[in-house]
Formats: structure tokens, sequence, C-alpha cells
């Protein structure tokens, strides 16, 4: 009788839990534990080092008009696996990076239904990553999401760097405030009257979102390998506590349309003690498919220039050809209208910029407003906006093809849809062929305004799977993509490496409309940056656009920051962005824009030892980042340090250079006086003998930072 009651007692128990499991990452400091409840909900907790980082949170979905398919499940097959592999990015911060993680995996029946769920789990030492996969079954072939149910119940009231949630923009300035003060900020913040703004969900923030514990915990939520499914914002409850997904929907409502035999995005928790760790987690690529492509050959990282800040400085430079708007696209002939004579786009103007790039050894030249239909480019009203094969009277484009030929340089295309997006699908395949005939390898795509297909925004599943169709479709004819105004990145330029860069947060073109903060580049690494590089667009020199016309913006930096933005701010594609006569001013700091790399990553010999090639030397989000790089094929590194409105003393330990060796380091840096209110372009220049022993400390202004490039003597 004993022994049957502690039987019945453990089935007692079984039948309430029904199932618990315990995952361990690698290195054993960060602990999962899944089980069922005893409404047989799957949920799931996460702990580093014996903290608690996220407390039972449940898992599952609201599915067709009104039911809830994340209770009575029984578990069906469990199975534990490890993986410890490398491999090499096509560009990126690292040359090899390790993929080493223990898997979880969950099979689950739900009762009653019969549907099937499962969840895989992979757990690495710098965090988690989960998601959801539905087997194909007879009975459910396909379904609608009312929503995700996924939480991440947190411990207590959290720093945080967020965005409101938007389905259409996350041009916002990033807020630093307390979880339980979002709910007090968010209709403020929302007001902020740069956003470009649509439908907004009531209390939610966007990912990835950023946290720091008051126990010393960093926390990145975000996710990874976003495709054929809505982009994640995060509800918040009312004290701020416990997060929950929450998916952009269509405009009537519905958030994803599901087919079986098909996987969710994977959701992902970054963790450290060191905010280091963050930005050194390689955790969302490693989510995310190897490469797609066969040859990747012809995807090179890029230094470019072009002609864009000039529309932005108050000059009166335009993108349109004419101000006249009585525009038929594909039927006015552009020949009989009369110029605006502002038109920025001008094969002799253009020119100026490919002999610029070429002088000082830019690889390409950017131009916007070159094609047919920016005069009345912002009516939602009008799906026909732009011609992608047919330049302005004044764009020469097989002249300017020639020329650039002659200079060594390339011609960056541009592509502004507006948000015309099923117009652009129709003219894709002619305009990427346009490209090939006249010789250009990338293209900038824009997506500025409201969705048409009108049904859609700019997060949503039909707009995810519409830029992943860009880079594919971009991939056929050989050409890289920077995608502006496009869903925030997840990794996918690991399988789709053409995808080269991308916008998806404030760039500089903000400081023109007196829109950035001195703390706002000390924060996009650890949030819009954790899922893949952005085109930021940095080193303007010029700060006081006052000397140009009637903008009266002023940068929020110091002309030093700008130079070491090109560290901290990774990206494969990095513009020097200003006017090139802001540049012949100070020929001497425009010098390390000229030097400074694009690819990162030691030259890997077979059989040796591979160095580590991007060195995260301090960070604290919302504070200061200061960060060395080594140059591909090169014996040169450079490092980046910046800080946000305060002052402060930049420690940087070279203990990463070779040891044995002498180098000399050129050191750009802010002047005595310099201070981004009101001296931001004092800086002095020097050089110095260093080697692996050295620590140099450096003074950073308020708003500065230092640059500095090291070379083996």
């Amino acid at each position: 009788m004993k022994r049957l009651s502690i039987i019945c007692l453990f089935l007692l128990v079984w039948a309430g839990t029904m199932f618990a499991q315990t995952l361990k990452s690698p290195d054993g400091n960060l602990t999962l534990q899944f089980r069922l409840s005893a409404e047989r909900t799957p949920v799931y907790s996460l702990q580093y080092k014996g903290k608690d980082v996220i407390k039972e949170s449940k898992l599952g979905f609201s599915v067709r008009p009104d039911y809830q398919f994340d209770r009575n499940f029984t578990v069906t097959d469990t199975q534990t696996s490890e993986s410890n592999t490398t491999w090499k990015p096509v560009w990126g911060q690292y040359s090899e990076i390790r993929d080493h993680h223990n898997e979880l995996f969950i099979a689950m029946k739900q009762n009653g239904t019969g549907w099937l769920l499962n969840l895989r789990f992979r757990l690495f030492n710098d965090g988690l990553g989960f998601r959801y996969e539905f087997p194909v079954q007879k009975e459910l072939r396909h379904f609608t999401v009312n929503e995700e149910e996924t939480e991440f119940r947190l411990t207590g009231n959290h720093k945080a760097f967020w965005l409101p949630g938007d389905y259409d923009t996350n041009e916002y300035p990033t807020t630093t405030s307390k979880l339980s003060e979002v709910a007090s900020l968010i209709d403020s913040v929302r007001q902020e009257p740069l956003a470009i703004r649509s439908a907004t969900p009531n209390l939610a923030v966007q990912s990835p979102l950023m946290l720091k514990s008051d126990d010393g915990l960093y926390i990145n939520i975000h996710e990874a390998a976003l495709v054929n499914y809505p982009a994640m914002q995060l509800n918040l409850d009312d004290k701020g506590f416990v997060l929950s997904t929450h998916l952009t929907p269509d405009r009537n409502g519905t958030k994803a349309y599901v087919q079986t035999g098909s996987v969710t995005p994977w959701r992902t928790i970054v963790v450290s003690d060191d905010a280091r760790d963050i930005l050194a987690s390689s955790l969302i690529l490693n989510l995310n498919e190897p490469c797609k492509l066969a040859d990747t050959s012809w995807i090179h990282p890029t230094k470019y220039v072009g002609v864009w800040w000039e529309y932005f400085t108050g000059q009166g430079s335009t993108w349109a050809y004419t101000d006249t708007q009585d525009i038929v696209i594909g039927k006015t002939d552009y020949t009989k209208l009369k110029p605006n004579g502002h038109h920025g786009a001008n094969t002799a103007h253009v020119k100026e910029y490919i002999d610029f790039a070429s002088r000082h050894g830019f690889d390409a030249v950017l131009v916007e407003g070159w094609n047919e239909g920016w005069e009345d480019n912002y009516a939602y009203s009008k799906e026909f906006i732009y011609d992608f094969d047919k330049p302005y009277p004044d764009f020469d484009v097989a002249e300017l093809q020639r020329y650039a030929q002659e200079k060594g340089v390339k011609i960056i295309m541009h592509h502004e849809t507006t948000s015309s997006v099923a117009d652009y699908e129709r003219q894709m395949h002619d305009a990427f062929r346009f490209m090939n005939k006249y010789g250009y390898d990338a293209v900038k795509t824009g997506y500025v305004g409201g969705i048409i297909p009108r049904s859609e925004h700019h997060d949503g599943q039909w707009m995810v799977n519409h830029y992943l169709r860009v880079a594919e479709t971009a991939a056929q004819y050989k050409i890289m993509v920077n995608s502006h105004e496009a869903v925030r990145p997840t990794g996918l330029c690991r399988t789709y490496p053409n995808w080269i860069a991308q916008e998806s947060a404030r760039g500089t073109e903000f400081e023109s409309f007196k829109g950035n903060r001195p703390d706002h580049t000390t924060i996009l690494p650890f949030t819009r940056l954790m899922g893949g590089p952005m085109d930021y667009t940095p080193g303007i020199f010029e700060g006081d656009l006052s000397q140009y016309g009637s903008n009266q913006a002023k940068l929020s930096t110091t002309l030093v920051k700008q130079l070491a933005l090109y560290v901290t701010m990774y990206s494969p594609l990095q513009m020097a962005a200003d006017l090139y006569q802001s540049y012949e001013k100070h020929l001497d700091a425009f010098q390390f824009i000229k030097d400074v790399a694009v690819g990162w990553g030691t030259t890997h010999t077979p059989g040796a030892e591979t160095r580590d090639n991007t060195y995260i030397l301090e960070a604290e989000p919302g504070d200061y980042i200061t960060i060395a790089r080594k140059a591909k094929g090169k014996n040169e590194w450079y490092i980046g340090g910046i800080t946000d409105e305060n002052a402060r003393e930049a420690v940087i330990d070279l203990s990463f250079l070779p040891e044995g060796k002498k180098y000399e380091a050129t050191i750009y840096a802010d002047g005595k006086k310099a201070d981004w209110r009101t001296n931001p372009q004092d800086y002095v220049i020097s050089t110095k003998k260093v080697s692996s022993k050295t620590v140099l400390k450096q003074r950073l202004a308020p708003s500065g930072g230092v640059a500095i490039s090291i070379k083996e003597l």
C-alpha cells in the first residue's frame, strides 16, 4: 500500500506538471527550465549565474477567431543535443564565428483538438533563442494568428532603452527610463514631430529592447530570422515587469497567416553581467540559416560618398527636376518641362562627386533623385509614382557610367518607392536589368510613407516577405541591397549577404532636423545594431547647418566623434556623408575616414590560429563605447571611442595587438576647448609609438570621441 501511494503521488505530480526539463549553456552559466503547468500550458524560465533573468513565462498562441492554442498539451517527445561548429561570414565583424549551443526540442499534442506544436530552444553562452514549429498535420493545415502569447516575465523595474510601439517606423529617439515610467512617457514620445507615425499599439515598445537590472544584468530581447511572419513588438503590463508579444497586424487586424510545415522567428534573449558581451554577441546571426547564395564573390564592403546631404542642409538642392506637379508617370515628356534649376542629380554635379571619390580612394557615389517621379512623391493616393529605368533629362546615365568607370568608381542606384510597394514589385526586374546594363551593383531602397497595398504596414507579414523578396531578386542580378525605412533587421544578412545594410532607425539625416541627442549613438549598438549593420551615414564635419542657408540645425556631436562612429557603428557599407567641400577644409581629419577599413577580420591561413578581430574595450549603454577592430588582410587596427553629453576619460588597453612588435598610432582627439554645443570642430592630431603593453588614457569632450589608426612599423 505504501509503495502504491508513492506511485499514485508521483502520477498526481506528473499529471499536474506533465513535464519538466532543464538545459544548461555550454559554459554552465545559463540555465533554462521548461515545464507544463497545471493547466498544461508550456512555460519556461531563464537564470544567469544563479540569478533570475526571466521568471516562469507562458508560451503559445491565440488563433482563429477566438481559440487558445496555449494549454491542454501533452509532451509526446523530447530530444537534446549539442552543437559546436564554426562558420565564416561573407563579411562581418569577425572572420570566423563560433556556434556553440545546447538544444532542447519539445514535441507536444493538444488534448481534444489533436493539434501538434513543437518548441525548439537553443542555449548559448551569451543567451537563449527559442521558436515555435508547426508540423505538417491533417488536423491543422493552416490558421490565422490573433496573437502570439509568448511572455518575458522580468524580475523587477529594470532600466530600459526603448522606442514606442509603432507598425510603420522605428525612427523615434530612444527614451531611457525605468519600465514603470513607460506608461506615463509613451504618449509624449509618440508626439515626436519628426517620426513618421501611423497606427500604434497602446502600451508597447519595439524590439530590440535593451534592459539593465538593479543587480547588474544586461538583457537584450529581440528576434532572429524574421521570415514570413510579422515583426514582434512587446506589450507591457501596468507595472511594466511582464512583457508579452505583440505582433504587427495588417490593417484588417490579422496578425499572421500560418501554414503548417513552417516555423516562427526565434525569440532571443542575450544576457550578461558585462555590457561588452552584449555588443560581442553573435547569437542572432547564429540562429539564422547559412548563406543561400552559391556565388558571393561579387559582394563587397563599400565606402562611398554621395549626392544626398545637400538635400537636407537648406541650400535649396532638390530631388525633383521640375517644380511642376502635374505629372503622369510614363506619359509626361520631361524634356518639355521647365527645370527648377536646383536639381541635385545632374550630370555635371555627379561628376564632381565622382572626381572627389576617385581622388580620395572611395569605392562609390550614391545619387538620389536621378529618376522621373519626384515632383509629387508624397501622395498616398497615388500608386504610380516613379519610373525606375527612366532618368531625368539632365542625368546622362550612359555618360556617367563611362566617366565613373574611367575613374575607377561605381555609382550606387537609388530606388525610393515612397512605399508604393505594389508598383515597385511590378518594376523590380526591369529596374535591376537597367542597373546591370549601366554597371550598378548596389541599390539603396526606400519606403517613406504609408504602404501601398493600403492594407499593409511596414512591419507586417506581407512587407516582411517583400523586403526578403527584394534581396532574393537582387541576388539574381548580383546586386547588393541597402534598405531604408524597412523592418528592423534580424540577422538575415547571414543568409542573404547581399542584403548588406539597412537604415531602420534614426540615422544622421535627423541631425538636419535637430533630432538626435548626444547619447543616441551610445545606445544604437545595444538596440538597433543587434540584428545587423546600419547605414547610419556618419562623417558630418560642418555641424552648423546655418552656414548653408535656411536650416538652423546643429550637430549633436564633435567632429572627432563623427570619426569614431566609423568604428563603433558597425557596417560594411559606410558613407562619408557630408558635402565634399566640408572635407576639403579639414583634409587632415578626413584622412581617418579615408584610411578606416570597411572590411574587418583576420585573413585566415589553414592550420593557423585565427585571432579575434573585434575587441569591445569599454561599454555602458547610453553612456560610452570604445571598440577596436582589425582591418581585413592588413596589419592595421582602428579604434573608436564615443561618449554621451558628459566628458569622460577613455581607457584604451592595446593588449589585443600582437606581442613583440612595434606600431605607430595616429590619434584624432577632441581639442581642449571641444564641446558639441560650442566648439565641435576643435580637434588635435598626434602620433605615438605603441605596443601590446600600451594603455592609452584619452579625454573625450561632451558628446565627443577619439579615433585612432594603428599601423605596424
